[in-house]
């Protein structure tokens, strides 16, 4: 195994970059963190709009976030790679189309988690900054969400790790992130079959439990501080 990575890591960490395309773990985490990045605006108007208090804004936004969780990722990535650009004539490539797959994906889960912090906080918060003569956006944007997005850190963390491993999907339409990589220097290596694919689970492993374990932190500090408070 030693011998294998000292043979192939460079390959392996970056794909044929700089001859080529970046490829490998770079592209992956790179990749995973600009989805994640760029569904934030996303997640955080739909977030709002779910616990909007006029019916108007609320069901159609719940209506979408219900009908995204319900279809497979898988599909969500061959309807825009195949069938859109059939239909518009635009033909997207592999980490445009992963890309704007992941950012629904992502604009969606953190909407949940958006409206799940706001649930969460006491109403009183609302009522208070109301009272004072603040708007509703205004008691949004300078009471609410600040404490919302505090509290969320560890789900937005958690949030990216889930987005890491739904990077491998980009295997079927060829993008070279890391687990298509680790395929193609399997048929280089076929007698080592095993060897890859056992370094292509320690490094999922070693980066998604590290940020798992930073969630984690993230967590235990904020209720930490929550009984400091009390």
């Amino acid at each position: 195994m030693l011998e294998l990575i000292d043979t192939y890591w460079l390959y392996f960490l970056v794909g044929q970059y700089p001859e080529g395309p970046l490829g490998g773990l770079a592209l992956t985490v790179l990749l995973s963190g600009a989805a994640l990045v760029l569904a934030m605006p996303l997640g955080l108007l739909l977030g709002i709009a779910r616990v909007s208090p006029w019916r108007a804004v609320r069901w159609p936004v719940a209506a979408l976030v219900q009908l995204v969780r319900a279809v497979p990722l898988l599909l969500v990535v061959f309807w825009v790679y195949f069938f859109l650009p059939a239909v518009t004539g635009v033909k997207t490539g592999q980490a445009s189309t992963m890309l704007m797959v992941l950012v629904l994906f992502d604009g969606i889960y953190l909407a949940e988690i958006v409206a799940a912090g706001v649930k969460a906080l006491p109403t009183g918060q609302m009522e208070s900054a109301r009272s004072l003569g603040l708007s509703y956006g205004q008691a949004l944007r300078h009471v609410v969400l600040p404490q919302t997005l505090r509290n969320g850190l560890p789900s937005l963390v958690s949030q990216l790790v889930s987005t890491i491993k739904a990077t491998s999907l980009g295997y079927i339409i060829g993008l070279s992130e890391v687990s298509f990589i680790a395929t193609q220097v399997n048929t280089l290596v076929f007698t080592q079959a095993v060897e890859v694919y056992l370094i292509l689970a320690l490094t999922y492993f070693v980066l998604c439990f590290g940020l798992s374990r930073l969630a984690f932190l993230f967590e235990r500090r904020l209720q930490g501080r929550a009984v400091r408070v009390l």
